[in-house]
């Protein structure tokens, strides 16, 4: 299994509620640039946090590569999301890209890294993470590389 972790791009500062932030133009290019390095890759599905920013993002995503396979937004991709509950409901099999926030992000890349949350990776806006294993369990995955904007 391959699972793709993308933090969203650069987002307003300020909006009426955290989750209706949208992308800048700055973090609109950021996406860009970070969806090249999937360009050429399997990708079966793109799972999305509701928050306006991941589906700015995920939208991106999509127009960029051409995708045209399953997307699909799921509530427990939030900033605040629980990692094990997650890592619970991820597919078994697949290439998968995720789109959600940090720290939510850099826990779960700790999770099923070393099976624990006490050294989340580092993300900054449209970082992406590479992770492989057979199942995406807590660790029993390996980080191949984060790819930086």
């Amino acid at each position: 299994m391959k699972l793709w972790v993308l933090r969203h791009g650069e987002a307003e500062p300020y909006a009426r509620r955290d989750a209706e932030r949208a992308l800048t133009a700055r973090g609109r290019e950021q996406v860009r640039c970070s969806t090249a390095y999937l360009e050429g890759k399997p990708l079966d599905r793109i799972w999305v946090s509701p928050y306006v920013r991941a589906q700015q993002t995920a939208a991106l995503v999509c127009e960029v590569l051409g995708f045209t396979g399953e997307l699909k937004t799921v509530p427990w991709l939030t900033p605040d999301s629980e990692p094990r509950y997650a890592a619970s409901r991820l597919p078994d099999d697949g290439h998968v890209l995720l789109v959600s926030h940090q720290p939510f992000v850099g826990d779960l890349i700790s999770l099923l890294q070393f099976g624990h949350l006490r050294q989340p990776q580092p993300m900054q806006t449209a970082s992406l993470a590479e992770l492989e294993g057979e199942w995406p369990l807590a660790g029993s995955m390996t980080l191949l590389g984060v790819v930086n904007s």
